[in-house]
């Protein structure tokens, strides 16, 4: 079944060698889309039989594919359909099906998405209707649009679905509930009765994943096959009782959002990884006449271009380790019954899942550019990272309506604030909006408010430009139903200023995180540069977003040119260590996969060698010239 050499596993013979090359980038860029899903499924397998049975087998060659940051069949199984099984089964249910999920006797996915909607996931079409007669629940595809569509392993891979669908018991809905549906025979894996299924076929990336389609036709599941840890339905009549919050449903999606802050700092930090090692092997023009051409990274052009991103990808590190820290406390208060920050745990997952996926998503495009024209081939890896990466902005909800939601949350918290409820978390600042220090005035009335060369400065400057937005979103907000506009219409007329809002919010949340990790820093070479790093990430967002600062009189005109000016300041101060900032995220090359980012900087001999490789080298002349380009030839 595999081709290999080495130790024998379960009538799996699994060698060292094929593990090390298996996914190297010589093996992967070649092969075009269906064949993909295959070797990869292959390797999916390897990687999963080998740490569970081989508790001698080399730990560090097993590390650099359990963490190898490139999407698989599996991707779903592992992270929502067995975290949802954890989160929302009771029990009874866990029993019966995590340890075979755990096991992979149970291949799962997670059914949400649908053809006609995504983010809206209160439009879902997807029916499951209780049968008190045979207490299964009935579950149907009424239309084109309710069609599944996208979920990852879906097409050829899995076995069974969680599927979340409209809950219909005694002629009422109540609303998305989720259920875990078989698709396919356990002994023959061809589909079950009333389910078609399928792959949804080529797409910008992901090529490894058979993304797919299911609709259902009648389907009938037991009445135990409803996830109830919160929400039930009582037999044999089919009595509903709610969960606690409506919230709980989608818990898999806000622990998914949380780790995709997480993974916008690991994609950045590869892009500039990679970006960065190169600039410093790369040497190009003059600066100076009949002197050596200088590494592109001591242009300043460059290190503008690349250092606020390696800064970003610090911040989102910090930020990442935040976010899970905090889904795992809340989610063991859920558990004790305590429910009063799920709120703010579902904003902020959504509002720094748009914010940190905006900046990663543009940021690893200006490191492939960076690195010129050999950054457009593949063996960069940056190609590769960029088409993995940029669905996050739009899957587990778009961003744009990810920043509304958070809006919601905020205009909430303001106005609470405003009526004087003590607000707490990271919306605590909104207490202060009735103070004096937040209605207009003079600049210099409060000049000394930003010191650039101060951290703690500069967090309170990103605080008040944070509640001078959402102030300003919900006063436009109040001022829009007052001119008697719907709900729906005074939203819509004002939703651009509650994405700034948003934005703003989230901006806020990463520089305060940055700062207050660096408390924890206590060698004090890795302090300096750390700080250095927080600091030109502080100020790069001031010029970037300049408007808002000179608008809430944060800054005045002479005082935003020194900004500009300390931000070139910190771009020198990072360029010595820069290339020891990026060896920090500790890659190894067979993780990176990259030939400008190699760790040893043997970029041009890599990039020649793996050009070798190609497919059309395999021969002198190709077939098409004999076939096509000489007859025309023998007749011009």
């Amino acid at each position: 079944f595999i081709p290999a050499v080495g130790r024998r596993t379960r009538g799996f013979r699994v060698g060292k060698g094929y593990l090390r090359t298996m996914l190297t980038l010589s093996s992967r860029c070649w092969r075009t889309w269906w064949p993909q899903t295959r070797t990869f499924c292959q390797n999916t397998v390897i990687l999963t039989v080998v740490p569970r049975t081989c508790s001698d087998y080399d730990g560090t060659i097993i590390e650099l594919f359990v963490h190898r940051g490139r999407p698989e069949p599996l991707d779903l199984h592992l992270g929502m359909f067995l975290p949802t099984l954890l989160n929302q089964a009771t029990p009874e249910q866990q029993d019966a099906f995590f340890m075979p999920a755990w096991n992979l006797k149970i291949i799962g996915t997670y059914a949400q998405t649908e053809m006609g909607h995504g983010t809206h996931i209160r439009g879902l079409e997807t029916t499951a209707t209780y049968d008190p007669s045979t207490q299964e629940f009935v579950l149907n595809s009424p239309t084109v649009t309710s069609i599944k569509w996208w979920p990852g392993g879906l097409g050829k891979t899995s076995n069974h679905a969680v599927v979340l669908a409209q809950l219909y018991t005694q002629g009422n809905c109540h609303g998305l509930h989720a259920f875990i549906v078989p698709i396919r025979c356990m002994t023959t894996h061809k589909p079950l009765p009333g389910v078609v299924v399928g792959d949804i076929g080529p797409k910008f990336g992901f090529d490894e994943v058979d993304n797919g389609f299911l609709k259902l036709e009648n389907v009938r599941i037991p009445r135990e096959n409803m996830l109830m840890k919160y929400a039930k339905v009582g037999k044999p009549d089919g009595t509903y009782k709610k969960p606690p919050s409506d919230k709980l449903t989608y818990s898999t999606m806000v622990f998914i959002r949380s780790m995709i802050v997480g993974e916008s700092a690991r994609s950045l930090s590869k892009a500039c990884m990679i970006a960065i090692r190169y600039s410093a092997v790369r040497h190009q023009s003059e600066l100076r006449a009949g002197e050596p051409e200088p590494q592109i990274l001591d242009y300043q052009t460059q290190q503008y271009k690349l250092f606020p991103l390696l800064a970003a990808a610090y911040a989102f590190h910090f930020m990442g380790q935040y976010m899970i820290q905090m889904y795992h406390r809340i989610s063991g208060d859920i558990s004790q019954g305590d429910f009063s920050e799920m709120s703010e745990l579902h904003a902020l997952s959504a509002g720094l899942k748009a914010f940190t996926t905006w900046v990663a998503t543009e940021g690893i495009e200006v490191c492939r550019m960076a690195c010129g024209g050999h950054g457009y081939s593949r063996c960069s890896r940056l190609p590769d990272i960029y088409v993995t990466f940029a669905p996050t902005c739009t899957y587990e909800g778009e961003n744009t309506v990810m920043m509304l939601q958070t809006a919601r949350y905020l205009v909430k918290s303001y106005s609470q604030a405003s009526a004087g409820q003590k607000l707490s978390g990271m919306v605590s600042y909104l207490n202060e909006s009735q103070q004096h220090h937040l209605q207009a005035q003079p600049v210099t009335a409060r000049s000394t408010v930003v010191n650039i060369n101060d951290l703690t400065s500069l967090v309170e400057a990103y605080k008040l430009r944070a509640a001078k937005l959402v102030e300003l979103a919900a006063k436009n907000l109040q001022h829009e139903l007052q001119l008697k506009a719907s709900k729906e219409d005074a939203w819509n007329n004002t939703s651009i200023e509650l994405v700034r809002a948003s934005d703003a919010h989230c901006h806020y949340v990463v520089v305060k995180t940055f700062a207050a990790k660096l408390t924890e820093v206590h060698d004090a070479a890795v302090h300096l540069a750390l700080s250095t790093l927080a600091l030109l990430y502080a100020l790069h967002g001031m010029t970037e977003n300049s408007g808002d600062f000179l608008q809430a009189g944060l800054l005045t005109v002479p005082q935003l040119s020194q900004v500009s000016q300390r931000v070139k300041e910190l771009l020198s101060q990072v360029r010595p260590n820069a290339v020891a900032l990026v060896d920090a995220f500790d890659y190894r090359d067979e993780i990176l996969d990259s030939a400008l980012g190699r760790y040893d900087g043997n970029v041009y001999e890599s990039m020649f060698e793996w050009a070798q490789k190609s497919p059309l080298n395999q021969t002198e002349v190709h077939e098409s010239y004999h076939k096509y380009l000489k007859p025309l030839q023998s007749k011009l």
